[in-house]
């Protein structure tokens, strides 16, 4: 057909770098980051900044697409290097700032990458890395450290040959043509999974993928124009759910932090006008439990989103009451971060309160980025009935699922048996298209043949008002093959007993669905608020068995 064909005016390659290029002309004098009191950028200076780092970064590289490492907390330099490395024609491999220096050594040897910046504060781990990478191979990255702002020389140790972040910069070519990618599925990032079930892989992230997911994520986040957006979600994450990248689309500022605390988050809101912010629901416990005396008057709504586990119904009532608009996403590494949201329907409003919060619990359809997501039936790939009861697996398909495990074809195989990626999420779907988890598939609790929800026996644990954190994990059994074990951290100054828990499960679920061990005790979180329940799965099977096992004789 006559004119079917597409050509250089209409096809270019889709790629998130192209919204810092766009913000610096429509918002030149705006603040794009701001930090504490030693950092006030504007687009401008941000375009002019990670140009001339994306020129010194090409000319420590020397593959045709190299990775580069960062190590650091979300400081600005984290949120340039978003832009710089791809730039440059590189790979962004954002490291998590909780790993030790065998994990870290492990993951640059995997990923082969040719620089590491890392943050002042993380040089120990980085030359712990380097030192046991130095064991096995003689190609180790360029060390590239990250100061406090402003400051071009160290004022601690750092190894030989280390260059300095802001000399980089400063030695850079404000004139360097940026690299735009030939293919929009040409790699942009590659993160590494939390190993919150095994260890972690690569994943591997593409230019279009992350446009798509960045418009995405303004639209998830109900963004208008010039946001301004705090950082609690650490960039680290799924490139800090491609939201480094919608702030710049969307001409906001970015208020950054090294830490997460809940006066940070109250300070921030209230000098900054904060409009946005995010973070999983250890996040927001943690501002539901703040002291009063740290607290300040919002200066508005603002719109927190969740994710990473479901929030409990208790943390979403208690975040409203405050003045938070709590949006609930769902994703996985692999999708980018946020692959659905819960978007809230006007004839929810009528419903009680109790109602109100399990709807907003569920994890909702699929964004916009995405062609679907499904629960379907992993051996036959049948979708289930849209009854809220029938159980099967989570799964994605669309332009914002990963193109698929570095270096290891047969879990990417595994991943998309089906056509389909296979999250290993359990859950249902109701009557109205909205799915909700039930479980992780390894972490559903199977008791005398019954399923048990170990997040909605959770949920009502969070309910009862003396805790502050719980997760429920299967304790073998003889007899019941599992039954459910809660690990309860109670909040500072409250008080309650093993039986109390129990009883007042019992009083809100089936019989059969209420704990039968209650551990008081601190609960193993990942760097991005994951419980760790392999961990607290290892602390169940060493209590044995509660029940012997029944002679089957008459």
């Amino acid at each position: 057909m006559e004119g079917s064909m597409r050509c250089c005016a209409n096809y270019v390659p889709l790629s998130p770098i192209t919204f810092l290029q766009r913000s610096a002309i429509l918002y030149p004098h705006r603040l794009s980051l701001v930090f504490g009191d030693y950092v006030s950028y504007t687009w401008s200076l941000t375009l002019q900044r990670c140009t001339k780092l994306a020129s010194s970064i090409l000319n420590l590289t020397l593959s045709p697409l190299p990775v580069v490492a960062v190590l650091a907390p979300n400081i600005p330099a984290m949120y340039e290097l978003h832009f710089a490395v791809p730039m440059a024609g590189a790979v962004l491999c954002t490291l998590n700032t909780r790993h030790d220096s065998s994990m870290v050594a492990t993951l640059l040897k995997h990923s082969e990458a040719e620089i590491l910046f890392v943050d002042y504060q993380l040089l120990d781990t980085a030359q712990g890395a380097l030192e046991i990478l130095s064991k096995t191979t003689t190609k180790l990255p360029q060390l590239v450290l990250i100061l406090e702002c402003g400051q071009t020389s160290p004022h601690i140790s750092a190894p030989p040959r280390t260059l300095i972040y802001e000399n980089l910069i400063a030695e850079g070519n404000l004139e360097f043509e940026v690299r735009r990618p030939k293919d929009e599925w040409d790699p942009i990032a590659l993160n590494y999974t939390s190993g919150t079930t095994s260890s972690p892989k690569g994943v591997i992230y593409s230019h279009r993928g992350a446009y798509l997911n960045a418009l995405a994520g303004a639209l998830l986040n109900e963004m208008k124009s010039m946001p301004v957006y705090l950082w609690c979600v650490p960039m680290f994450h799924c490139n800090g759910w491609c939201l480094p990248w919608t702030i710049a689309a969307q001409g906001g500022t970015n208020v950054c932090q090294r830490n997460v605390t809940a006066e940070g988050i109250f300070d921030n809101i209230f000098r900054h006008k904060v409009t946005h912010t995010g973070g999983a629901p250890t996040v927001l416990n943690m501002i539901i439990n703040s002291p009063l005396e740290v607290r300040k008057p919002l200066p508005g709504k603002v719109s927190v989103m969740t994710g990473g586990a479901p929030p409990p119904p208790e943390v979403l009532f208690r975040m409203e009451e405050l003045g938070f608009n709590v949006i609930h996403s769902y994703g996985l590494t692999e999708t980018y971060g946020p692959g659905t949201v819960c978007t809230w329907k006007p004839e929810w409003d009528d419903l009680p309160r109790d109602a109100q919060a399990k709807v907003k619990a569920r994890q909702g359809v699929h964004h916009l980025g995405l062609d679907g997501i499904d629960i379907k039936d992993p051996v036959t790939m049948k979708s289930v009935p849209a009854d809220a009861k029938t159980i099967g697996e989570v799964m994605f398909r669309g332009n914002t699922v990963m193109n698929g495990y570095l270096k290891d074809l047969k879990a990417t195989q595994d991943a998309f048996k089906g056509g389909w990626f296979r999250s290993g999420d359990l859950g249902v779907k109701h009557p109205d298209g909205y799915i909700e988890l039930k479980d992780r598939s390894k972490d559903i609790i199977i008791s005398g043949g019954e399923n048990i929800s170990s997040i909605e026996l959770e949920g009502v644990i969070f309910s009862h008002p003396a805790v502050f954190d719980a997760a429920v994990v299967g304790r073998p059994d003889e007899y019941w093959g599992e039954t459910p074990c809660a690990f309860v951290k109670l909040k500072e100054g409250q008080s309650a007993t093993a039986e109390e828990i129990m009883q007042f499960c019992q009083n809100r679920l089936p019989r059969y669905m209420a704990p039968r061990t209650v551990v008081f005790t601190d609960l193993p979180k990942t760097s991005t608020g994951k419980t760790q329940k392999f961990v607290l799965k290892e602390k169940a099977k060493a209590m044995g068995s509660l029940s012997k096992k029944k002679s089957s004789r008459l």
